[in-house]
This record gives C-alpha cells, sequence and structure tokens, in this order.
C-alpha cells in the first residue's frame, strides 16, 4: 500500500502552488470541523439522508485534503485491517447478492459510514486537541434529548406505535415511553442514543475535573445525570444492559485512581448507586415491570417477536453461510420473507452478530469480531498502562461507549440507524488516534 501514499505525494507536489494561494485549501481543517460538527447536530433532528450528505461533505474536503496538503499520508492499525477486511468482504457479499440493486443501497450507507470513520481518523491525527470538543458536542445533543425526553415523561406522551406488551400490566405499571427528536420516532433508537453518547458526558465531567475547570465539570455531570435518567424512561430494555456496562465501565476505571488511596470513598460510591438502582425497582412499578419483563422470554410478546427473527435469522445463515444475502434493511427484508413466521416480519436480524453473518456471511462476522476484540484490547492495555490521567479519561468514555453499544446490539436492531452510527465511528476514530498502536504506514 505504499503505492497510495506515492500517489498522493505526487499530486501533492502538484498542487502545492494551488494550495498555498488558496484561501478554502489553508482553512480546509476548520471546514472538516465544522461538517463533523453538522453531522453531529444533524442526527437530532434531521432525517437519515441528510445527515448522510453532511457526511458526503466531510468525505469530500477529506479527499480534497489528501490530495492537496502536503506531507498529508494514510496508515494504517492493526485493528484497522479488520476493519479494511471486513469492508472488502462486504463488497464481495454485493457483488454476490441475488437483489444486487436493494444491496447497493445498504453499500452505499456502509460506505459512507466507513469512509466517515477514515475522516475522523486523518483530522483527529494532527488535531487531537479537538477531541473533547467533538465530544462536548456529543454531550449536548445527548443532553439536549435528555431534557426533551424528560419533558415528553410529563407531558404524558402517546405511544406512535406499539412500544410494550400491556397485555400482563396494571394500569400503574404501564411506561410512558420518551422518544426525544430523533427520526423516526422511536424510544428504541433514543435509548441506543443514549448509551452511545452518555459515556462522553461522564468522560468530560472527569476530563475537567481533573483540569480543575469544577464548575464546567459539576454542568457535564448533571448532564450525565439527566440523561441517565432519561434512558430508564425510555423503557428500551436493550439500553438497560448497555447502562450496566457503562456503569460497570465507570466504577473499572475509577478504581484504578481511588482504590488504592480513596478505597472507602469508592466503596461509598458504589454503594449509594447500587441502592438509589434498588430503591428505583422497588418503588417505581412501571420499571420494575419493564426490567423484569426482560426475563419473561416467551410470555413477553416483544421477546417472543425477537425470538422468531432470531430462528429465521439462522435459517437464512444457514443457507447463506459464505457470502450472505448482501447489505442493507431493504435486502434482508425482502429475503427473511421467505422464512419468516406468518405475522413475523422484520427489518433486520436484532442482532449485529446475528445481522452481519446474515448480510455478508462467516467471514465477514470474523472480520467485524476481530475489530472490537483488537480495539478494545488496545485500548484496555493504554487505560492500564497509561499516566496520562486525561488521554485515559477519554479513552476509557470511547471504550465503555463502544461496549455498550455492542451489548445494545445485540437485541436490537437500532445499531445502524445513523444516528447512533456517527457517534459510534467517531469513538473509534477517537480510540485510533489516542490507544492505536503498530502503525503500518500505507
Amino acid at each position: 500500500m505504499m503505492m497510495f501514499n506515492s500517489i498522493l505525494k505526487f499530486t501533492q507536489s502538484k498542487t502545492k502552488f494551488l494550495y498555498e494561494n488558496s484561501l478554502f485549501l489553508q482553512n480546509i481543517d476548520r471546514l472538516i470541523f465544522l461538517s463533523i460538527i453538522f453531522v453531529l447536530l444533524a442526527s437530532t433532528c434531521m432525517s437519515s439522508d441528510v445527515i448522510g450528505f453532511i457526511a458526503l461533505i466531510t468525505i469530500f474536503l477529506t479527499f480534497v485534503k489528501l490530495l492537496t496538503k502536503p506531507d498529508e499520508i494514510v496508515s494504517v492499525r492493526v485493528f484497522e485491517l479488520w476493519l479494511l477486511a471486513y469492508f472488502m468482504l462486504v463488497i464481495v457479499s454485493l457483488a454476490g447478492s441475488t437483489l444486487f440493486h436493494l444491496s447497493l443501497k445498504g453499500f452505499f450507507k456502509t460506505f459512507t459510514y466507513m469512509a466517515f470513520y477514515f475522516s475522523m481518523v486523518q483530522y483527529l491525527k494532527n488535531n487531537k486537541s479537538k477531541i473533547p470538543y467533538i465530544l462536548g458536542t456529543i454531550g449536548l445533543c445527548v443532553s439536549i434529548e435528555a431534557v426533551v425526553g424528560f419533558l415528553q415523561n410529563f407531558a404524558h406522551v402517546e405511544e406512535i406505535s406499539t412500544w410494550q406488551d400491556v397485555s400482563s400490566l396494571n394500569p400503574e405499571q404501564v411506561m410512558i415511553r420518551v422518544y426525544g427528536t430523533l427520526k423516526p420516532y422511536n424510544p428504541n433508537l433514543l435509548g441506543g442514543y443514549f448509551v452511545a453518547g452518555i459515556p462522553a458526558l461522564y468522560g468530560l465531567a472527569a476530563y475537567y475535573f481533573t483540569d480543575k475547570k469544577f464548575k464546567v465539570s459539576f454542568i457535564w455531570i448533571i448532564c450525565a445525570l439527566i440523561s441517565t435518567v432519561t434512558l430508564f424512561l425510555t423503557g428500551c430494555r436493550g439500553s438497560y444492559m448497555g447502562m450496566l456496562v457503562i456503569m460497570l465501565g465507570i466504577f473499572a476505571v475509577s478504581a484504578k485512581y481511588l482504590w488504592r488511596n480513596y478505597k472507602q470513598i469508592y466503596l461509598s460510591i458504589v454503594g449509594v448507586v447500587i441502592a438509589f438502582v434498588t430503591a428505583a425497582l422497588m418503588f417505581v412499578s412501571s420499571l420494575r415491570a419493564r426490567v423484569l419483563s426482560i426475563f419473561a422470554m416467551r410470555q413477553d410478546s416483544s421477546n417472543s417477536f425477537r425470538f422468531n427473527v432470531y430462528h429465521s435469522s439462522i435459517e437464512m445463515f444457514k443457507d447463506n453461510w459464505l457470502l450472505g444475502i448482501g447489505v442493507g434493511n431493504q435486502n434482508f427484508r425482502e429475503i427473511y420473507g421467505l422464512y419468516m413466521k406468518t405475522g413475523f416480519d422484520a427489518l433486520s436480524a436484532y442482532n449485529i452478530f446475528l445481522e452481519i453473518a446474515v448480510e455478508s456471511g462467516i467471514f465477514a462476522l470474523i472480520a467485524f469480531v476481530g475489530f472490537l476484540i483488537t480495539l478494545i484490547k488496545n485500548a484496555v492495555t493504554f487505560v492500564l498502562k497509561s499516566t496520562d490521567t486525561k488521554n485515559v479519561i477519554l479513552v476509557s468514555a470511547c471504550t465503555i461507549s463502544v461496549g455498550a453499544v455492542c451489548v445494545h446490539g445485540m437485541v436490537d436492531t437500532v445499531f445502524f440507524r445513523p444516528q447512533i452510527q456517527f457517534v459510534f465511528w467517531t469513538m473509534v476514530a477517537v480510540l485510533s488516534n489516542l490507544a492505536g498502536n503498530n502503525n503500518i504506514e500505507c
């Protein structure tokens, strides 16, 4: 891949005069930063097409920067080789899809997410100081959604569709499920968005506390607590599981700094959190009923629906285990109709890993899992060994976000929505720049 950088150096040498005399090119990093911010802001209220279009602007600007900015090169981390293998296998799956035109639409979405990740990595490579501002934008968006959702709870918003099984519930056990402003309106989407973004809030609170900016830290911790409460108001049981991962992750990272010298304070904080959660489950009947429904198995209609989807998706995978059926929810839905049980239509497999296996085959699944394992292993190693407290906090927040999103995605379909995808790949890009190791120049 050294040839790729050779091509870049050749084009950069030819456009050197243009770069040095162009106001647009001299400020291209600022434009890329603004476009990234707009992608994150648009996710809260715009349609998927608009969000994707803004992301394409980021990608285009990055491409122009690579071709014109002197000494700009591309390097690949080891874990990104897994990601590259996954993307190549997606292309092979597309080529072999029986519904090529539908799969092509799904491929364009995947390409946009991958290219946005690449753009983020390239931008942050020389602009690491902007990471707190990017995470701050995510935190701001999550906080706004939290306030909107909190107000929706008191406004007693009506369900847009059947979001919970109320057949065996008393009226006081029926939860008012909030959904914010994310489109399409869905409490599970809002819950997944919170799972992806809340770690940034807690991370920023710790980051600015370490920087002795206590007022800013206090504001972020308040935003984090409000967002956590609103997460539970979504009634999204998958996000409850993701929130559990977030809390465990925060406790684990905090132990590195508090266990040795502040053991009693650490144990007190953990005890207070456990007591608060226990009290909420005991005294809020709607929350308790929602949590217990996780373990109801087939007795809950939502659980039963998922089990039926899992069974049908596994049968789809068995018949298409090598290359899959091709990416995209439209493609999935068309072929799923041949396998589904009557009355149980679905847009996806309701599990990230099963979805990847069905769409792109067993080797794509292996590549994606390899990417996640290598990424998280690098991040955990960095957290354990690094003495740079600020970077440890940022890496921890992003790692917790990635892990929590993956756990939530094991029981839900919202992982593939752009609102969550762009936050997810932003977190991965931060990890790539702060905790990535073993760079391989292209």
